[in-house]
């Protein structure tokens, strides 16, 4: 569930509150009794991602390609295998 920041308009009151995603975004102020004056306020959120394969503004490097091995493998004919030279 997350946390919600809410704002009286009538006595700035505030308050935060764990709820669903489907609760109501305003209810009663606690405090001053003002109806519906308690307002959700759009905040910063506290989840980050992290791990490899999640851009965080620097450029990314670009791949590099392997490069074949010099001598070896078919191309080089010293596999044994029958499509060698």
């Amino acid at each position: 569930m997350p946390l919600y920041e809410y704002r009286c308009e009538a006595c700035g009151q505030r308050e935060e509150k764990l709820e669903s995603m489907s609760a109501p975004e305003a209810h009663d102020c606690p405090k001053c009794s003002a109806a519906a004056a308690m307002k959700r306020q759009v905040s910063v959120s506290a989840f980050t991602l992290a791990g490899g394969g999640w851009f965080k503004g620097s450029t990314p490097e670009p791949a590099s390609t392997p490069s074949p091995a010099a001598g070896g493998g078919c191309a080089g004919g010293s596999c044994g295998c029958p499509f060698a030279g």
